[in-house]
């Protein structure tokens, strides 16, 4: 059986979307490609830092960090007992939470959101609190499962319980 990383699979993903939709030249699969890799090198010299609250038995959680530190971030891990007073000081709706929060350049990260959005929200920087990855779907980074796969929606929040699909998978 052939394995492939998580950085290879989300660089050539936009070339295997390019390619169900129907075909495209050579170079339009090149181009998508390396827009992914691009939005999943670091935002500078420096790696971002993602400051993430998890309990301290959650493996799930570490799958996630593993991912994003895959994807070129930098991590600190706070284990806590409870992650619903970080949540709740970050402004994550109820309705949206997960197994772990996280903290990045001014946003709250809820769950298994892929480090693609994350790279995504720190360079659009839209007015909100944050995303999420409401529940844990299988397939979701830090949730795989062979080749078992949820749809699930990034969803955006602010701190007024409004909520937006940031992006869908």
């Amino acid at each position: 059986m052939h394995s492939i990383d998580r950085r290879s699979f989300l660089a050539a993903l936009p070339l295997a979307l390019v390619a169900c939709s129907g075909g495209a030249s050579e170079s339009q699969a090149s181009s998508a490609q390396q827009g992914a890799a691009s939005q999943l090198a670091p935002l500078s010299q420096e790696a971002t830092l993602v400051t993430v609250h998890k309990t301290p038995t959650c493996g799930c959680c570490n799958a996630w960090i593993d991912h994003l530190r895959e994807a070129g971030f930098a991590v600190e891990t706070i284990d806590v007992a409870d992650t619903t007073p970080v949540a709740r000081r970050l402004g994550v709706p109820d309705d949206l939470r997960s197994c772990h929060t996280a903290e990045v350049d001014g946003y709250a990260i809820e769950g298994h959101v892929p480090a693609s959005d994350i790279r995504r929200l720190l360079i659009e920087r839209p007015t909100a609190a944050g995303l999420s990855v409401p529940g844990m779907p299988i397939g979701s980074p830090g949730m795989e499962m062979g080749g078992q796969r949820d749809s699930y929606q990034v969803m955006r929040f602010d701190r007024h319980g409004n909520t937006a699909i940031f992006a869908s998978y």
